[in-house]
């Protein structure tokens, strides 16, 4: 750890404990949340800003303004969680008389032109929304039947009422539930591919755990991307020990006293928006060549979760450990994908997973971060139509090619 992060770790932990003393903690707020909205921790090493603040600030208005990614909307609906929470999603539906028109290209992607009976799921990560998925959305668009939700908290889905009304914790087991009154909603019939990155991952394995009688008679597959089924808390996001160990110490009260003072932290975070862009770049993705307004697409997401919900979710993660639920999947065909170069759920938490279901396919791809079906999703799509194949989703797999390439613009039709 460097002695400037060391100091930042710090600074941050004394500002927290000042009492009244917020405007002096929201000059470095902005590094802690950033960290901790990519799902990592304080005191890395950031590369040299060269560019002028105003030119980036240009710069995010024009990505912003022009940026393709995100904008793919389907049917909207709501679910109501088991404590009131209401969570969104939308459906893609696939629509008979349309699907001859689709491209060749689109048709040659699954090798059918007509839609098997299948709903693929897709569940979302820590503070994104269901708009992580803009890639593998847009291929399957026409294809397949699709469904694509908030968490509770995150996107357009309301914040946690048992949060708000009882401050009861997030749990993972909560999320499987929500997840659950998603299905029954949206899908209450028919078989289900459910897919998860990092916690929609988790999302996934706590819905096997509480419901395994629906996972038996109506999920036909499962692609469980960058994610673990236990044992975060030794994570060490690329940290040098002591830096982790100064992390895991001072943090969770820091969150806390953060997540009470949302408001001033929320001004702190804009102030600090250049070292806020240069940490989610660190942590989500590993390749040089991403496309800028993927990289800003993906800041957006991450900085639109507020603080008070960054506090709330993060005690949830070292508590996870759902590897005996992985049991549940055994009998399915599941493909379990991670970047090598992920710090903040590292591939040898997928190859665990791959250990505890050997009939699944492990796809791990170099060059790439936690944010992998955002930076290399070809390789992503490609892969899930495999799995959509073996599923018996449809009878024909192929590869995807060039298709979602992120140096250019993305054309989602």
């Amino acid at each position: 750890m460097s002695e400037s992060s060391a100091e930042a770790v710090r600074a941050v932990a004394s500002a927290a404990g000042a009492n009244g003393n917020w405007r002096r903690a929201t000059g470095i707020a902005g590094a802690a949340i950033g960290v901790v909205a990519a799902g990592a921790a304080a005191g890395v090493a950031l590369e040299r800003l060269t560019v002028g603040r105003g030119m980036r600030k240009k710069a995010r208005l024009a990505l912003d303004s022009t940026g393709p990614y995100g904008a793919l909307r389907g049917t909207p609906g709501k679910a109501e969680a088991d404590d009131g929470t209401l969570l969104y999603y939308e459906v893609d539906d696939v629509d008979p008389e349309a699907v001859p028109a689709l491209s060749p290209r689109r048709r040659r992607l699954f090798g059918r032109k007509a839609p098997a009976p299948v709903t693929v799921v897709f569940s979302h990560g820590y503070c994104l929304s269901q708009d992580s998925w803009h890639f593998q959305r847009a291929a399957l668009r026409g294809v397949v039947r699709t469904v694509h939700w908030d968490q509770r908290s995150h996107g357009r889905s309301g914040r946690g009422e048992a949060q708000l009304r009882e401050r009861v914790p997030v749990t993972i087991d909560q999320l499987g539930r929500d997840l659950k009154a998603v299905l029954d909603a949206a899908v209450p019939e028919g078989p289900i591919v459910l897919v998860g990155h990092s916690m929609g991952g988790m999302t996934v394995m706590a819905l096997a755990d509480q419901f395994p009688e629906l996972v038996r008679d109506r999920v036909v597959a499962v692609a469980l991307v960058g994610t673990s089924s236990g044992g975060l808390g030794e994570v060490n996001f690329g940290l040098p020990v002591a830096g982790v160990a100064a992390v895991r110490r001072v943090l969770p009260g820091v969150l806390r006293a953060l997540g009470q003072q949302a408001a001033l932290v929320e001004k702190g975070r804009r102030a600090t928006a250049d070292l806020f862009a240069g940490v989610i770049k660190r942590y989500s993705f590993a390749s040089r060549d991403v496309d800028p307004a993927v990289e800003r697409f993906a800041e957006r997401m991450i900085e639109s979760t507020p603080i008070d919900v960054v506090a709330e979710f993060y005690p949830a993660f070292s508590d996870h450990d759902k590897t005996a639920a992985l049991a549940r999947f055994r009998e399915l065909p599941v493909m379990v994908l991670a970047g090598v170069k992920d710090l903040v759920t590292p591939s040898e938490h997928s190859e665990a997973i791959a250990d505890e279901l050997p009939e699944a396919e492990l796809v791990l791809v170099p060059d790439a971060g936690h944010l992998v079906m955002l930076e290399h999703p070809e390789v992503v799509t490609d892969r899930l139509a495999d799995l959509l194949t073996r599923a018996g989703a449809v009878p024909a797999g192929a590869t995807v090619g060039g298709y979602g390439r992120t140096n250019g613009t993305a054309r989602p039709g």
